[in-house]
């Protein structure tokens, strides 16, 4: 069953949600079990039990005849003439031809009405948007001759096959079987010497020719619209992701997958070759390690589903949709996926439960997941350990959950950390809950810069979105975070980067005292407007906004992605794509940073 989700308003979506409840719990042997739903072609595809049978109506109707010689009532579904096709292609003749090429050219049907006496007016009065002219005028001749409302000014079926349109790919399709595709060499064969002048030139004649390209040179490849990036987890300096000529906007990283979201919609995602193959995961027992690579590949099966945002957790994914609609996929444990249960799923499934809202962001912790709507609802789902939900307890849900936010906040962008989750709001305040370890959350009242806290005072779990206390994070303007491991930061409305948490690996940047709780504005980049930062398992990334790429704390394993010289302070990361560039979007997971940027 399809169901067009896309232009349905929150009371129709809310209806198709409770129908696929209702299939769900419905279980008889004569009623037609419901198995699944997934989107494609900006649709709700309900799979349901196959019925090799006829339904009701069919088994009720009289059995088949031949036509009466009299019919009482004078209508196209009595004289059986909806028999041979649907109203659209009513007519089996040259007229339906044209439709059908008018359909493969526009990818919409000349004829379209609310009900089937306007759609017979639109075909009687034969009105039909024109053809693009992206296509040839004599394709469009063609179908215009094809669709004629006179049928004896349509062409034969001899006169189509006669035309050039058709006529030269015939041609070409009798003479060119079985033929093998050859690659045009690349010098010209003027360029070879003769025979003569090559027992008297020798060799240096031959290699000569062999060392210099004659002919027209090749035109130089377009530039790419944008360049993404990988280092970390062993790769110790920014890898070069393979792409297709089309720009990403969005990238995320999780433990074992890396996606990206494209300018056109679509969501593509890099993987490593398979075992054995160059660049892939070595087999056993292999002596020589390779440079690993990736592989590019696109998400099928969402074919009409335009995907405008994606989120990677630990061993899976949720991709967001133009039109709010929440697609999950990948290891259903914990009941990170949403979907009311605890199985893994291959493809992208809708996150039923939130159907009935306009979903504009998402994120995605290490076994969680948060999703904002456009009404600043806040949506949770998955493992509640350490009060990570919001929920006010430490309980698992494996479907999305509403959470309650303080009086007076109204959120605007969500953030997930491995343990913990965040809110932006929007008066540009932070609200958190989670684990508190080293106070990364910012819930402990800070004294001093300097000066350790009692441990009385230190906060440990926070069970509900609480604002921070840490000051000056408490009385910043903050526009843009990212939670670690152990540690976090923050952008202030100046562009200044603030780090609060751990700093055993030197993730907060050069600070004096490393017993402090308190944050810490980061030495170093004074001079530097920030404007995106990213957080790993024991370092930190900061963009600038003339495209720089700082990192800093741990070196080990590439994942500060430059060399390991004074790792404790902001240091740029050299990219390919040199300045003037524009950083679009940065994600760190562990030890894995992913980066994609355009030429400004």
């Amino acid at each position: 069953k399809q169901i067009p989700v896309e232009q349905m308003t929150k009371d129709e979506r809310l209806a198709a949600q409770n129908e696929c409840q209702v299939l769900k719990l419905l279980h008889h042997p004569h009623i037609i079990e419901y198995y699944e739903n997934f989107l494609e072609d900006k649709a709700l595809m309900i799979a349901m039990e196959y019925a090799p049978g006829k339904g009701a109506r069919g088994h009720h109707r009289a059995p088949p005849a031949l036509l009466a010689e009299e019919f009482w009532e004078l209508k196209s579904s009595r004289l059986k003439v909806d028999k041979v096709g649907d109203p659209w292609y009513i007519p089996p003749d040259i007229w339906a031809l044209g439709c059908v090429l008018y359909e493969l050219a526009s990818l919409k049907r000349a004829f379209e009405a609310a009900n089937l006496p306007a759609l017979v007016l639109k075909i009687m009065s034969g009105t039909f948007a024109p053809i693009s002219d992206r296509y040839s005028p004599e394709l469009r001749q063609l179908i215009l001759s094809l669709l004629n409302l006179e049928p004896c000014k349509r062409p034969q079926l001899d006169e189509i096959m006669a035309e050039g349109l058709c006529a030269r790919p015939l041609l070409n399709l009798y003479t060119d079987v079985g033929s093998v595709r050859m690659r045009r060499p690349e010098k010209s064969w003027m360029a070879v010497p003769s025979m003569a002048q090559s027992r008297a030139g020798g060799v240096t004649v031959a290699a000569r020719v062999r060392g210099c390209r004659t002919g027209p040179p090749r035109p130089s490849l377009p530039p790419a619209l944008s360049s993404t990036y990988t280092w970390g987890s062993g790769i110790p300096r920014p890898l070069h992701l393979p792409m297709l000529n089309t720009e990403v906007v969005q990238v995320s990283t999780g433990r074992t997958q890396k996606a990206g979201v494209t300018k056109s919609g679509r969501l593509v995602m890099w993987e490593p070759p398979p075992f054995g193959m160059a660049g892939g995961p070595s087999l056993p027992g292999a002596t020589e390690q390779l440079q690993p690579q990736f592989v590019c590949r696109f998400l099928e099966g969402q074919s009409g589903v335009t995907i405008k945002h994606v989120a990677c957790g630990d061993l899976f994914t949720a991709c967001l949709t133009d039109r709010g609609i929440v697609l999950t996929f990948g290891s259903g444990s914990s009941g990170c996926l949403g979907h009311g249960a605890f199985v893994d799923v291959s493809q992208p499934k809708i996150v039923e439960a939130l159907l009935g809202y306009e979903i504009t962001q998402a994120a995605c912790g290490a076994s969680h997941a948060l999703a904002l709507s456009s009404e600043g609802e806040v949506f949770a789902w998955g493992r509640g350990d350490n009060g990570r939900l919001g929920l006010g307890n430490q309980e698992s849900h494996n479907s999305p959950q509403l959470v309650a936010l303080p009086s007076g906040y109204e959120a605007q962008k969500v953030l997930c950390g491995i343990d913990a989750s965040m809110i932006l709001t929007s008066n540009h305040q932070i609200l958190a809950c989670g684990s508190n370890r080293y106070n990364k959350l910012c819930q402990d009242r800070t004294v001093s810069q300097g000066e350790p806290l009692p441990a009385a005072d230190q906060v440990e779990e926070v069970l509900t979105f609480s604002p921070a206390c840490s000051a000056p994070l408490s009385q910043e303007v903050i526009v843009g975070a990212d939670i670690g491991t152990a540690h976090s930061a923050a952008i202030n409305a100046s562009g200044q980067c603030y780090t609060i948490g751990s700093n055993q690996h030197g993730q907060l940047g050069p600070v004096s005292c490393r017993a402090s709780r308190a944050p810490y504005l980061v030495e170093g980049l004074q001079a530097t407007r920030v404007t995106l930062v990213g957080c790993g398992d024991a370092f930190t990334l900061a963009v600038g906004a003339d495209g720089e790429v700082y990192t800093w704390g741990k070196s080990a394993r590439g994942r500060l992605g430059r060399k390991e010289e004074e790792p404790r302070s902001p240091r740029p990361v050299q990219l390919e794509e040199a300045p003037p560039s524009l950083v679009v979007s940065v994600s760190c997971c562990h030890g894995t940073t992913l980066l994609t940027a355009k030429r400004e």
